[in-house]
């Protein structure tokens, strides 16, 4: 339920407290109080902190032609109640309303705290490392003032400078310029982390806090918090050339970065985005809810009439009836303020942000409660290989056939190569210098060392210079680099995409949780992907396939009646993830293009978030479906029971609010998946 004006701590209480003393003056007879019209006045005090708003709300409502709104069966009920002189009635009705309400928006601003937290820390100012300082507060300020609402008062506020270093707010950096952040302070913008060597062309614009934490800098790599975008606790180090991301917090040194992306395309940014999207797309239940209270309450108003009109009618025809409008108007408003639909209004919609927020702490973006609930029915999952359930990089598996001599020359040669494959090799190796070797496109490498001829490459390498080798090595799966002296064959080094550390509990998981069907598709040779399938415990795996040919298998399967997730990371997989049921994207290293694409993101590279995910979803429609049968149930009870009379209003008002406040404390649940 939305309302524009928000209630304020001293509204319930002065009711409260009023209402609560009127009651023990009437119970404990206090001569002057027992005056009719001073009990009137009395409880219209009460009534008006926690009343006013709700009539002014139906008023509101009714001016833009919503006639039946809660508002205005609440406003009905309370003023019919004043009308037949139940006076602390009508006041509880809207006090015990407000609490729900006060403790719904507590409720909401808990679930909200996992992700304001990422606005509340995005710092609003960066330092900018410019040479030319005087010249960069002219740019700056020329660019503040093409920003919208930007006061000459806002830029002075937002630009201040500390040697050659400028103080500029984040929308007004450009693509390319070097900023400095300090242990502590969290990244403002997207950017390339620079090295040692990159940071003395900028030496004369060093910050006095920079060259002080620049001193204690000895290693090559940086460790960041990276908490905030992927909910994983454990630091992450990125060496110099990888991607940093808004939100990281710096530990231990200070860094450098150089600007990749502008503030509004940053990944806090798109994550706020996502988020914010996401509370605008509603799940089938919680739509069904709204439309629901919109038909239910022109009903009510209608029965509540005829409740009083039907008796009256009655008396034509059975003139012994002894009607008494006094008691059958009591009797419909009794019926009224039952059927107040605050529980179903106020909890589904807080279940699902509940279920939102919850999932957003543990690094799980859910785009909408549409998403929420659908990932509840998946019955079939299908991966992506690598990226996904694989590393994405090359490692090395085993080194056959070449003794430590000869791999120090392999590793020299491979080590002046930019391919992912000699790259490899080298990781992690003790660098021993570097051999100029001739590169042969789609072959490997060659070179001419001590006068003994050197190849490193592919089988298809030595095949081209005539060397002969095993037979069986055709049948191995993996990448082989082939290695061969004076045409001599020597030996091979094995090298394979690593499986994730979770993938394997992630299978075993959605196998446990009534999963019934997974697979994996991939692009990778039919006879790697199959091993990998036969490692992971995937009964059926398919190789050598097209985005085309995996987005025909994901129509195959919604065509026999499976509800799909596919989860993958790669821009190829941006067509299946929008075909698919719900669309999965790994959101740490994913490509762009997937993360937009995909219904949920998972924050980190670990496969075993998206059990964690359809867990939060099922555990939210639970609560959902629980709210609803319990709201509707009890509501159905009392509406028969104040129909005969043997429901009064105070009863009818816990059975209201009552109702309402458990539903709200049952939501919260939510946050404990």
């Amino acid at each position: 339920m939305e309302h524009e004006e928000e209630i304020k701590l001293w509204q319930p209480i002065l009711s409260g407290l009023l209402l609560i003393t009127g009651l023990v003056m009437a119970w404990n007879p206090v001569t002057w109080f027992q005056n009719p019209y001073i009990q009137l006045a009395w409880y219209i005090v009460a009534f008006l902190p926690v009343g006013l708003n709700i009539i002014h709300e139906a008023w509101e409502y009714a001016q833009k032609g919503d006639y039946f709104s809660e508002f205005m069966l609440m406003s009905v009920a309370c003023i019919g109640a004043f009308c037949i002189g139940e006076y602390p009635e009508a006041v509880a009705v809207m006090w015990l309303y407000c609490i729900g309400e006060m403790l719904q928006d507590r409720a909401v601003d808990k679930a909200r705290d996992n992700i304001s937290s990422l606005i509340a820390f995005r710092p609003d100012r960066v330092r900018v490392l410019k040479p030319e300082k005087q010249e960069v507060l002219q740019t700056s300020v020329t660019e503040f003032s093409d920003l919208e609402k930007t006061t000459i008062e806002a830029q002075t506020a937002y630009i201040s400078t500390s040697g050659n270093t400028v103080f500029m707010a984040p929308e007004t950096v450009k693509i390319g310029d070097i900023i400095e952040v300090l242990p502590g302070e969290r990244v403002p913008l997207d950017g390339r982390l620079l090295s040692e060597t990159e940071f003395n062309g900028h030496e004369e614009a060093i910050s006095t806090d920079f060259s002080t934490a620049k001193q204690q800098q000895n290693s090559a790599f940086s460790t960041f918090n990276t908490a905030a975008l992927t909910g994983e606790s454990m630091p992450r180090t990125i060496v110099p050339g990888e991607e940093v991301l808004a939100g990281m917090i710096v530990l231990e040194q200070a860094v450098r970065i150089q600007v990749t992306r502008k503030s509004k395309d940053s990944a806090i940014s798109r994550i706020l985005n996502m988020v914010e999207e996401a509370a605008e797309r509603k799940a089938p239940t919680e739509l069904f809810v709204r439309k629901f209270a919109h038909i239910y309450t022109p009903i009510v108003i209608v029965l509540a009439v005829f409740t009083v009109l039907l008796p009256y009618l009655y008396t034509f025809i059975a003139p012994d009836f002894h009607y008494q409008f006094s008691t059958w108007l009591n009797r419909a408003l009794v019926f009224l303020v039952i059927s107040c639909p605050c529980a179903l209004v106020i909890s589904v919609p807080l279940s699902y942000f509940a279920g939102i927020g919850t999932a957003s702490k543990q690094g799980i973006l859910f785009k909408g409660g549409n998403y929420l609930d659908a990932i509840t029915n998946v019955d079939t999952v299908v991966f992506d290989k690598t990226g996904t359930l694989t590393t994405g990089e090359f490692n090395v598996q085993q080194i056959s056939g070449i003794d430590k001599t000869d791999l120090q020359t392999i590793i020299a040669m491979e080590r002046n190569s930019n391919h992912p494959i000699a790259q490899a090799i080298v990781k992690g190796q003790e660098d021993k210098g570097k051999i100029n070797a001739k590169d042969i496109p789609g072959y490997g490498l060659a070179a001419e060392i001590e006068g003994q001829i050197w190849l490193v490459g592919t089988l298809r390498l030595l095949e081209k210079e005539g060397i002969s080798y095993p037979d069986e090595l055709k049948n191995i799966p993996e990448t082989i680099v082939a290695c061969a002296k004076n045409n001599r064959f020597i030996g091979y080094i094995l090298l394979a995409d690593t499986v994730k550390a979770d993938a394997r509990q992630t299978i075993d998981r959605l196998k446990n949780m009534g999963v019934r069907h997974i697979e994996m598709l991939s692009g990778d040779k039919q006879a790697l992907v199959q091993k990998v399938a036969t490692q992971l415990g995937i009964d059926q795996a398919t190789g050598n396939l097209l985005p085309e040919d995996k987005a025909r298998r994901i129509e195959e399967l919604k065509s026999i009646g499976k509800m799909v997730a596919f989860v993958g990371d790669g821009i190829n997989d941006a067509p299946v993830l929008a075909l698919s049921d719900v669309g999965v994207a790994m959101g740490a290293m994913g490509a762009d293009m997937a993360i937009e694409t995909a219904d949920v993101v998972l924050q980190t590279d670990h496969p075993s978030r998206l059990p964690q995910a359809i867990t939060i979803g099922r555990r939210t429609r639970n609560i959902v479906l629980q709210n609803i049968a319990f709201a509707i149930g009890i509501k159905v009870l009392f509406m028969v029971l104040g129909l005969w009379g043997i429901a009064n209003l105070w009863e009818a008002v816990f059975a209201d609010s009552g109702v309402a406040l458990l539903a709200v404390l049952n939501a919260l649940r939510i946050r404990k998946a």
